[in-house]
């Protein structure tokens, strides 16, 4: 499975930026996804995660009420929607699926797209 990320960049705080991984090579629909971050000098974590149905989800204390992920079967595509953004929301965001783990540790991952939240 080859996943590409896109939708990165930079945000004033309490701004949106919309994440989306396209996943190819592999049936989609039956991988849970999941969007992990990294910021710089900090551990990699799970922000949010989908199954594979959509019925379960993930959310880290720290992005619930502010993000939101959804995920659309017959376009291969995962998205993330952040909202009410902050400082503390820069990093490194790579999307990852599985088909086993839940919450999602990440079989494939996807290349990295950055996001800055300016103060």
């Amino acid at each position: 499975v080859q996943l590409q990320a896109s939708g990165g960049g930079l945000v004033q705080a309490g701004g949106s930026l919309r994440l989306s991984c396209v996943a190819s090579g592999g049936t989609f629909s039956r991988y849970g996804m999941g969007w992990f971050r990294q910021a710089p000098g900090k551990e990699r974590e799970l922000a949010a995660a989908i199954s594979w149905t959509g019925g379960r989800i993930y959310y880290a204390d720290s992005v619930k009420g502010r993000f939101t992920i959804s995920r659309d079967n017959a376009k291969n595509t995962v998205f993330l929607q952040m909202n009410s953004l902050k400082p503390e929301d820069t990093a490194v965001y790579y999307c990852a699926a599985d088909r086993t783990n839940w919450p999602v540790r990440g079989d494939y991952w996807g290349q990295g797209t950055l996001v800055t939240v300016s103060s």
